[in-house]
């Protein structure tokens, strides 16, 4: 039992409950950089573990009805083989150091895309209260709502997002979330997510089984994740009502960023610059932005619902 991994994996499992991602993106780079697992192995394993805690967040979504099964169908006719087909295309590439070099790479390209999607989810979160506000957008519908399914660029979705979380063990709750985003905007955020969700499941299985047959699954070190990240999860699912998503969303893209200069070999020096450049220039794009859909550009500064009784009508006064 690797006591300290298990730490590390607790930590992972409290972003993961708080904001409903972060696990692969967090956990193979916690792997690779701090623990010295090759990025093979890293991979390998969090699949594995990932196809364990997986189920349980989808069983919430499908007893709350929050579940889009036709998409979850078209999305999964690309994934799943792709996932597979992922796994074969590292085994083809060989064991040697230019396929590890090759894994950490892609991993590298994959938190870059996980932090942008993290950016462009808030972003259309601050676009959506702007309709909200303005009465420009419809109501939603009551029961199943009114979508219309595009097969193809469905199965296209299912197919890249299968190949990169089987060669990366990210991507099934990141890119295929937001590609989801684009395709379907009129989804509500609680069939987003337990649409993502319900579909990660078979992806996430069928990556974790071929990377047990071909992959460098370790046992020992998926079972000392485990230890960890569960209880981690229940926990950050119990703080996610006290604690600001928001936050800790910025805070996970800013360690996807670092983990994935990392991940490019980039030096120390040049990774603080790029880092404090972000620090620098990222909330300064976030209050234009907030500006031009009508809000004030400091969250704290916007006028709260008035909590006084309401005043008497003139004739009573």
């Amino acid at each position: 039992m690797h006591w300290t991994l298990a730490l590390g994996s607790l930590a992972v499992g409290v972003v993961v409950g708080l904001t409903g991602m972060g696990g692969g993106a967090l956990m193979t780079p916690m792997l690779v950089l701090f623990f010295h697992v090759s990025p093979l192995a890293a991979v390998s394993s969090d699949l594995v573990a990932s196809a364990v805690m997986k189920p349980v967040g989808s069983a919430v979504h499908l007893r709350n009805g929050t579940v889009r099964l036709d998409l979850v169908r078209w999305l999964c006719l690309g994934s799943v083989p792709a996932a597979f087909g992922g796994v074969l295309i590292e085994r083809a590439l060989g064991h040697g150091s230019n396929v590890q070099t090759l894994v950490q790479h892609a991993l590298g390209i994959a938190l870059v895309v996980a932090a942008a999607g993290l950016f462009v989810r808030a972003y259309l979160r601050l676009a959506e209260r702007a309709r909200n506000r303005d009465g420009s957008r419809e109501a939603d519908p009551v029961g199943p709502p009114e979508l219309r399914v595009r097969p193809l660029p469905t199965v296209a979705v299912g197919i890249v997002g299968g190949v990169v979380v089987g060669m990366t063990s990210v991507g099934s709750g990141s890119l295929i979330i937001i590609a989801l985003m684009f395709l379907y905007p009129t989804l509500r955020a609680s069939e987003l997510v337990g649409t993502d969700l319900v579909q990660a499941v078979p992806l996430v299985a069928s990556a974790a089984l071929g990377h047990i047959l071909f992959g460098d699954f370790k046992l020992g070190l998926t079972g000392s994740m485990l230890v960890g990240a569960i209880p981690g999860a229940y926990v950050g699912a119990k703080l996610s009502t006290r604690l600001p998503s928001a936050l800790i969303r910025r805070a996970l893209a800013f360690v996807l960023l670092a983990s994935a200069l990392k991940m490019f070999n980039v030096a120390s020096s040049t990774t603080g610059v790029v880092l404090v450049a972000v620090v620098a220039v990222a909330p300064v794009v976030w209050m234009v932005l907030r500006r031009l859909h009508g809000f004030s550009a400091l969250p704290w500064r916007e006028p709260r619902a008035d909590l006084r009784k309401p005043r008497a009508p003139l004739d009573q006064r």
